[in-house]
Formats: structure tokens, sequence, C-alpha cells
């Protein structure tokens, strides 16, 4: 897989950053598929927020990967201090998106590798290993699955889309969220409550689901979906309806159209405030 962008930077070894980003997720999730129904070490960062050994593990080996190929860049990584290097450019990576899905033995989680300049995204990659999914995007490029092009929903009103959220682990929050549900049902054509909201705008890209929302969120979660969605032709916004970049906490990804319909049908809930 070749960088089709002459823009972003070319590594050491002569791989772009999209080559290094898939070898790098590729290369962890063969890992962290193999530890899938093994013993884990899990702890707690807090109130219902996992971490495991193979998070760990899975950053160490993509983090290795990226300093290899590209010695200056900084690192913004879930599970370490930041590295912080004199460059306009910064990877973001998140071992394992769906960690409490990992550890439960539920098939739905993914790695994250992107990298941003600034706070506007370039690159990114989602990689599901257990289904050998690889979502990928470069600025201006478009967005693809396992080389395949992606296309954002057509639907233009909530009313004809499938939604998914997320609730994250803030509990007031996720209670607001629950409310703004109650409002909206049953005018919709289902809801599903991901587990990855990596996995959830990669969806939205791929039309899986017409929608994707969240309302707490760090730069890690969103940062390849949000150059995914946009890639495949939609958008992702604040809950205000502004764009969204890597350090916004809440967003809303669809097309346009649909993102207008929610945002209307949702004006004055306690979730669009908070």
């Amino acid at each position: 897989m070749t960088s089709g962008n002459s823009q972003l930077p070319t590594g050491t070894s002569g791989l772009g950053v999209l080559d290094v980003s898939v070898h790098a997720a590729r290369t962890a999730g063969e890992v962290v598929k193999k530890r899938f129904l093994t013993e884990k070490e899990i702890n707690y960062k807090g109130w219902a927020n996992v971490v495991t050994d193979v998070d760990l593990q899975s950053e160490r080996i993509i983090v290795d990967i990226l300093n290899t190929h590209f010695p200056g860049f900084s690192i913004l990584a879930e599970e370490s201090e930041p590295i912080t290097n004199d460059s306009d450019y910064t990877w973001v990576v998140d071992p394992i998106d769906g960690t409490r899905n990992f550890a439960g033995g539920i098939p739905h989680f993914c790695i994250v590798v992107a990298l941003a300049k600034g706070a506007q995204i370039v690159s990114g990659v989602t990689y599901d290993p257990i289904r050998d999914e690889m979502f990928t995007a470069e600025q201006d490029q478009g967005a693809f699955l396992n080389g395949t092009k992606l296309n954002i929903t057509e639907q233009t009103k909530v009313l004809d889309s499938l939604l998914g959220f997320d609730m994250g682990y803030v509990g007031e929050k996720a209670t607001l969220a629950l409310d703004l549900i109650r409002h909206l049902w049953p005018n919709m054509q289902g809801i599903r409550l991901m587990g990855s909201s990596a996995l959830g705008l990669a969806y939205a890209a791929a039309s899986r689901l017409d929608i994707y929302f969240h309302h707490s969120l760090s730069p890690w979660d969103i940062a390849s979906g949000l150059l995914i969605v946009k890639e495949a032709g939609g958008i992702v916004t604040d809950k205000q309806g502004n764009p969204a970049d890597l350090y916004t906490p809440s967003i809303i990804a669809s097309n346009p159209s649909v993102v207008k319909d929610f945002l209307q049908i949702t004006d004055g809930l306690a979730w669009r405030n908070d």
C-alpha cells in the first residue's frame, strides 16, 4: 500500500506514512488477535475504564515501529506519557480501542494509528484484527476498507437512519445520552451501542451506520475516524455543529443532511448543551 499523498513525509526506510501506519497496526493486531481469548492481566484506570497487559504490549509494538521509521515525530498514545519532539507531526495511537469488549471476550475492538499535523489529521488507520478489516484514509485521497473505496450514507433524515453511539465513562453525560435516545425513539431505524468509538466512526464512513455520536472522547478515540469519515464524503461536528478536530470531546458524524436533521431534532436537549 503506497501513499498517494506526496505532501506527507517519508520515513527513514523510504516507506510513506500510510504504509508504516498499516504495518504498525497489522503487526500489533496479530498479537492482539492471538491474545484475545487468552488470560489477561486487567487493571482499572477509573470507573469501568479498564486496561490490559495486551494494550500495553500492543502500544509498545506500535510505538517502536513508528519511532524506527519516523524518529523525530511526537507521539500521543493512550497508555503512556506523550513523547514531545520538535516536529509539526504527532502520531496518535490507541493500542486497543474497545478494551472493555476485548477484556470481556466480545470480538469488537480495533487499533488506531493516525498522524496529526497540529489538530488536523492527515493520515488515519483503524484496524479490526478479528475481521481483518483495515480502514484507511489520507488527506484528499479518499477513504478505503481493504482497498475498496468508502462512501458515507445517502440517507437524509434521522427517521431513515441506523444510529450508533457510546456511553463513555462519565455517568452524568451517559444519562443525558440515554435521555436523548428516549427523545428520538422510535423515529429511527434502530440504535447500536458500539463499545468502540473508532469502529463507530469507521462504520459510519462505510455506511454500516448512518450516524454516530459520542459525548466524552479523547484524541486517540477519534483520530483516525475523523479523517476516514471526511474522506468518505461525510462530516464530523461537535454538538453545536462546528467542525470537529483532534481535541473535540463530543462528536456527531454522518453526511451534512443527517447531521443537520439530528441537530434540529435534538435542539434544546440537555445532551446538546452539556
